[in-house]
C-alpha cells in the first residue's frame, strides 16, 4: 500500500512539474535556414509546402507535404474551416503532438502565418514559419523534388485555445478596451477600396500593413530582422491585449506571428473585413468621407 501511495505521490509531483514548467519552444517562430538545415533529418520535423499545387510540381522542399492556403485552410465564407476538415487535413500531413511543424510559402508569408495561427488555436504550439519563402536561396541550399510527398498519416487531436480567435461580438465589445490592429494595406483602411459593401476600417483600429514585416527579394521574399520588426510596433503598448483583422485572415495571422514573437499577447478576428464589412449593425469608421 505505501509502495502505491508513493508512485501516486511521484505522479501528481511530475504532473505538477509539467503544468509549472510548459514546453519550451523547440522550434523558432520564425525559422531560421540554418535551424532547418540543420533539423532537416529530424524525423518529426513535417515541412508544409502552402503555394498552389501547379507551383509545389514545379519543384519544391523534398519531403515537403503540400497544403495549399487559400484553397484549405478557409471556408467557403473565409473563416476557418469546420473542425472534423482541420482534423483529417493535418492526420494526412502527419501532424501529431510531437511533430515539429516548418511552413514555407510563395513569398507573402499569409499562407505560411494562417497555418501557423491555426495550428496554434488548435492547441499545436511547435510550429514555425520559414524565414525565406520558395525561390532561389531555398533552392540553392536544399534538396529540390518534383514528385508529390505522401506523409505518413498520424492523429492529430485539436486542443482549441480560445484566447487565439475572436468573434465580430468579442471585437464590437473590446472597442476602446484593447488594441485592434488592422494589417491590410492603407488604401483599404482609410475606405478607399473594399472587399466588403462598406468601406473603411473598425473603430479605434490602428493600420499595420502585414507586407511591412518583410522584404521583398529576388532571390526569395525574407522576414525582416527582429531588431527591424521591434522598431516598426514600438509605438504599441505590450500592458493590453491585442485583436488582429485584415480583409480574411491571413494578413492579421502574419502580425499574428510577429507580434507573439515580440512578445505582445494577440488574437486573430477570423470574420475580418470581409464579415464587419458586410454588417450594417457593427459600427465602423471611414476616412476617405471625413
Amino acid at each position: 500500500m505505501g509502495k502505491i501511495f508513493k508512485i501516486i505521490v511521484l505522479l501528481f509531483s511530475f504532473s505538477l512539474y509539467l503544468y509549472s514548467n510548459p514546453q519550451k519552444e523547440q522550434i523558432p517562430a520564425i525559422t531560421p535556414l540554418s535551424w532547418l538545415k540543420q533539423n532537416y533529418d529530424n524525423s518529426n520535423i513535417v515541412i508544409i509546402d502552402l503555394r498552389a499545387y501547379e507551383e509545389y510540381k514545379k519543384g519544391h522542399l523534398k519531403n515537403a507535404i503540400n497544403i495549399p492556403g487559400l484553397q484549405s485552410l478557409f471556408d467557403d465564407k473565409f473563416f476557418m474551416p469546420k473542425l472534423d476538415i482541420l482534423k483529417e487535413l493535418f492526420s494526412n500531413a502527419g501532424i501529431d503532438s510531437n511533430k515539429l511543424v516548418v511552413a514555407y510559402d510563395n513569398g507573402d508569408f499569409i499562407w505560411a502565418a494562417r497555418l501557423y495561427w491555426i495550428l496554434q488555436t488548435l492547441g499545436h504550439s511547435n510550429v514555425g514559419i520559414l524565414e525565406v519563402a520558395y525561390g532561389k536561396e531555398l533552392i540553392d541550399s536544399f534538396e529540390i523534388s518534383t514528385d508529390d510527398y505522401v506523409a505518413q498519416k498520424s492523429e492529430f487531436i485539436p486542443r482549441i485555445d480560445n484566447s487565439k480567435i475572436e468573434t465580430k461580438l468579442s471585437t464590437l465589445i473590446s472597442i476602446g478596451d484593447k488594441t485592434i490592429i488592422d494589417g491590410r494595406q492603407e488604401e483599404h483602411y482609410i475606405g478607399q477600396k473594399s472587399i466588403a459593401k462598406r468601406f473603411g476600417h473598425i473603430p479605434t483600429a490602428q493600420n499595420y500593413a502585414c507586407t511591412r514585416n518583410f522584404q521583398v527579394n529576388t532571390t526569395g521574399n525574407k522576414m525582416r530582422e527582429l531588431s527591424d520588426l521591434e522598431k516598426l510596433y514600438k509605438d504599441i503598448p505590450k500592458d493590453k491585449e491585442i485583436i488582429l483583422y485584415c480583409d480574411g485572415g491571413a494578413d492579421a495571422a502574419l502580425n499574428y506571428v510577429v507580434l507573439q514573437k515580440l512578445g505582445y499577447k494577440v488574437s486573430v478576428y477570423d470574420g475580418s473585413w470581409a464579415e464587419w464589412g458586410n454588417d450594417e449593425a457593427v459600427p465602423i469608421e471611414n476616412p476617405s468621407k471625413e
